[in-house]
């Protein structure tokens, strides 16, 4: 046990995690050391005979599961970025064992009388918000319940951390095993030379329903085989099929949000956001539906005429790009030669960062990487360093789909401890790699994810950066996107990645002019995912679903968006089965609220001007979850949000 490297910090920088050090061999033994040491550490905290205080209770739970944090943050990275059966065979048997050990802290009575005894006065805001945060979360876990029903409490939590682990795994093999291979090179006309070499003939899935092949593919057959073997992934009766797991799942949540006095998981979840009610998320999508749908149809009979048939699913994003070029001259393949990826990273999300807070940001070489591909950059500004920021950019079969940021280790005054945060993304590799602009857009969100953590200052870890509700944490990720098409911003990085020509005006007006095109459709398949993720979560705990499928049609068709297929079918949606955004969905288009009224600030304010981004970044970015989120806007905003924005940008006004 003395030569394994999680069980004490790492001596690299910021605490870096020694990969050069760590094998799966290590974790398990970590993981029952970590969770030990915690129990241990709780035992002290509710054992102690002084009265209880903020220090030796509150504080004392922030310091406890050091060794548990640092194990289950590397963990974390490997089983979501180099999945192996032996990270897989751990993964599956701690899951439940961890929420176990969650559960034995939370419902522990002697520890709920502490913090329930912890006197509040003489508290500053960011203590005070912790007693009242650690109170809160131990009620919600069900601290008030009696014996019998935390037993059950106990068992509903592990089984639901299994099934979860489950979905997982079978949804990166099930989207692995679904890839399209194309024998015949001649059938992939219409990708870009680049994209044929990088896929060598086979076209692998991205975790979405839309696959961004299907704008390029002339041939409709194989658009068709390439949409349906994306929307029936994990759900063709096979070791792979995710419906199992789903209506277990959903029944479980029911049943353990009934025990803890609500009618449905969504009111659980939903209780602590910002949103505060599922009353509130339906007047506001309410607002949204009728309008998209409408925008969707119109789209699609647009698209029909231009097409010479009425299009299906398969269709709609080739023949959109046929309408881009006829409509404005812009043909979005033709973008690619200038959005090479180092080029956007340094020159657009890196330079953009230096601009508004005044980072530099810098590659170095000499510490350990969990896989060849992943590079590490130091980031500081005028007063000296913040912490790390990894990069793991590149799609590999041992990978999940989709793109997120987690931290090897949050910011805390408390700890010490800087931040080392990691952005994870899914792009094909190539010579050189050139990106969609979608592609680039999301470079920006995640590493506005990143500025959220890197950039964090406070006491507590619990608050640390993302530390927020659910339904604010992609709020200031969207608002780094608007940088990507900033006129500074774009002019330094949409080069020509062999000539160095800077993308022509023309074609920026032209992109910018045709942003809204194909705008009902998006804002349609998103809502139609986020009423699917409402409606599983609604189910009451004595409700029974027997067919997945058939509960997901008529969810949808209840909802009045069955116009477009969703962003997410049920059998892939990782976000809630595999994720931790059940019932929590709805969270991009109501941070998208505030999102668009900050860019509106930022136009009002000058743009880019480092003393917006020092505003922005103090009164938000800063934070965390240190103080009210929506205190915060205000603070930053003036004002409460405005909805106006958000229906101007998606053309519903």
């Amino acid at each position: 046990m003395s030569a394994n490297p999680l069980l004490s910090p790492s001596s690299l920088p910021y605490a870096y995690p020694d990969f050069d050090a760590i094998a799966e061999e290590h974790f398990a033994p970590a993981f029952e050391a970590g969770m030990g040491e915690q129990r241990a550490e709780v035992d002290a905290i509710t054992g102690d005979a002084a009265p209880p205080t903020f220090d030796n209770t509150i504080v004392a739970l922030e310091r406890s599961g050091a060794t548990l944090r640092r194990v289950s943050a590397v963990f974390a990275t490997l089983a979501g970025s180099c999945s192996t059966p032996g990270i897989r065979a751990i993964e599956a048997e701690f899951a439940p064992r961890l929420a176990a050990h969650a559960d034995a802290i939370t419902l522990d009575p002697r520890l709920f009388a502490r913090i329930g005894a912890v006197p509040a006065d003489g508290l500053d805001v960011e203590s005070r918000r912790l007693l009242e945060r650690r109170h809160r979360d131990a009620v919600r876990a069900g601290a008030r319940l009696g014996p019998a029903e935390q037993r059950r409490l106990r068992e509903l939590n592990a089984e639901l951390s299994a099934l979860s682990t489950e979905f997982g795994a079978r949804l990166l093999a099930g989207t692995n095993a679904a890839a399209v291979r194309v024998e015949d090179p001649a059938r992939l006309d219409g990708l870009p030379a680049d994209a044929v070499a990088a896929r060598d003939g086979v076209l692998t899935l991205g975790l979405p329903t839309a696959q961004p092949a299907l704008a390029s593919l002339t041939d409709r057959a194989l658009r068709e085989q390439l949409h349906r073997a994306s929307t029936t992934r994990c759900a063709l009766g096979d070791e792979h099929d995710t419906r199992a797991v789903i209506l277990r799942t959903v029944a479980l949540r029911a049943k353990r949000a009934a025990l803890l006095g609500h009618p449905h998981h969504a009111s659980w979840v939903v209780e602590v956001g910002t949103a505060g009610s599922v009353e509130a998320i339906d007047a506001m999508l309410g607002k949204l539906v009728p309008a998209a749908v409408a925008n969707a149809r119109a789209e699609a009979a647009e698209l029909s005429a231009l097409a010479g048939y009425e299009i299906a699913a398969w269709d709609r994003a080739f023949h959109t790009e046929r309408l881009r070029r006829e409509r404005y001259d812009l043909d979005a393949a033709a973008l690619r030669p200038y959005f090479e990826l180092e080029r956007v990273l340094h020159d657009g999300v890196f330079h953009a960062a230096g601009r508004l807070y005044g980072l530099r940001v810098t590659e170095r070489h000499d510490l350990p990487r969990y896989h060849p591909e992943v590079r590490v950059f130091d980031v500081d500004d005028e007063h000296g360093p913040l912490g790390l920021f990894v990069a793991d950019l590149h799609s590999r079969d041992s990978k999940r789909g989709g793109a997120w940021m987690n931290s090897f280790v949050t910011q805390s005054h408390l700890l010490g401890t800087r931040p080392v945060v990691l952005n994870t993304l899914n792009i094909a590799r190539g010579e050189p790699t050139l990106l969609t602009v979608d592609e680039v857009r999301t470079l920006f969100h995640e590493f506005g994810h990143a500025l959220h953590g890197l950039l964090s200052d406070v006491r507590y870890p619990t608050f640390a950066g993302t530390g927020v509700p659910r339904d604010f944490v992609e709020y200031p990720s969207q608002v780094n996107e608007m940088w990507l098409d900033d006129p500074e911003i774009l002019a330094n990085y949409a080069r020509h990645h062999e000539t160095g020509e800077p993308l022509p005006v023309e074609l920026v007006e032209r992109l910018r002019e045709s942003r809204r095109l194909g705008e009902g459709f998006r804002t349609a398949e998103y809502l139609g995912a986020t009423l699917l993720d409402l409606a599983w979560h609604r189910l009451g705990a004595e409700e029974r679903v027997d067919d997945v499928l058939a509960f997901e049609a008529d969810a949808l068709a209840a909802a009045g968006v069955d116009v477009v297929p969703p962003r997410y079918r049920s059998t892939y949606f990782n976000h809630v089965f595999g994720g931790g955004y059940s019932a929590g969905y709805y969270s991009y288009i109501w941070s998208e609220v505030l999102d668009a009224d900050t860019v509106e600030w930022f136009a009002e304010h000058g743009g880019l001007r480092r003393e917006n981004g020092e505003r922005f970044r103090r009164e938000l970015l800063a934070r965390g979850g240190a103080v009210d989120p929506m205190e915060a806007y205000r603070a930053f905003r003036g004002r409460d949000p405005e909805l106006t924005p958000l229906l101007n940008r998606r053309g519903l006004a």
